[in-house]
């Protein structure tokens, strides 16, 4: 459901919640991210975060500079504004992938319970663009909309101890990629050899929310390591397309 008008939720001394809706839905968090590109344009005077989610919008401000009550009023006048968002059209980053095997250890069991050969499972993951829903659990970490019906599949009941950096996995309706080395209980079918996270960049992040990605499928583990190589030397060009 998205809401008529937003729910605005303290939270803490200087940040403010803005609920825009209650479910994950393409719609709703475009207009979440529509908000926020408006806050940014509008430069509201105070604020210095912007935390996008599936759903909502974390709003952190100075209170030495302004109030919750000033923000709350600046953040209602865009929404009842006749402002739309960004007008950037979207571009999709292109991930090479290395499904299965070693870096995908869970990928032939998704494909069992999807009662489709592994590499059909492939085509299924690899065919879609996903959009950035939001950004979490670890730096550089995006969780993607749109993952093919047929491959949810649960999380483990027992996480792993360590992933690698790089691994795709897929937990229920949603699929994403580890940025850095952590535990964690997603189904693994693949990795890329790019680095989604680098504190050394200027934008440490590979991907932002409201970015859009594919899953370009790599032959075998010299080209990943080619890419790898590339990556390591700081050569690699990441490809874009335009959204479709």
């Amino acid at each position: 459901m998205i809401y008529d008008a937003p729910k605005l939720i303290p939270a803490g001394d200087q940040a403010l919640v803005v609920e825009l809706g209650d479910e994950i839905d393409a719609a709703l968090n475009r207009r979440v991210h529509d908000l926020t590109h408006l806050v940014e344009e509008q430069r509201i005077r105070g604020v210095v975060d912007l935390t996008p989610t599936y759903r909502s919008l974390l709003v952190q401000y100075d209170a030495t500079e302004t109030s919750l009550g000033e923000i709350s009023i600046a953040i209602r006048d865009l929404e009842d504004g006749p402002g739309t968002g960004s007008s950037d059209q979207p571009l999709v980053v292109h991930v090479p992938t290395l499904y299965g095997g070693a870096f995908g250890p869970d990928l032939e069991d998704i494909a069992e319970c999807a009662g489709v050969p592994v590499a059909e499972a492939v085509n299924m993951h690899s065919s879609k663009q996903y959009r950035v829903y939001m950004m979490g659990f670890t730096p550089g970490f995006p969780y993607l909309g749109g993952l093919d019906e047929r491959l949810a599949t649960p999380r483990l009941e027992t996480p792993r101890q360590k992933i690698p950096a790089g691994t795709v996995g897929i937990a229920e309706s949603q699929t994403g990629i580890y940025p850095v080395a952590s535990p964690g209980g997603w189904r693994l079918i693949g990795r890329t050899p790019l680095k989604l996270f680098d504190p050394s960049r200027e934008s440490p992040s590979l991907l932002s929310a409201g970015d859009y990605l594919r899953f370009v499928p790599i032959d075998g583990e010299e080209e990943f390591k080619t890419i790898e190589d590339s990556v390591a030397a700081g050569t690699y060009e990441t490809t874009m397309s335009v959204k479709q």
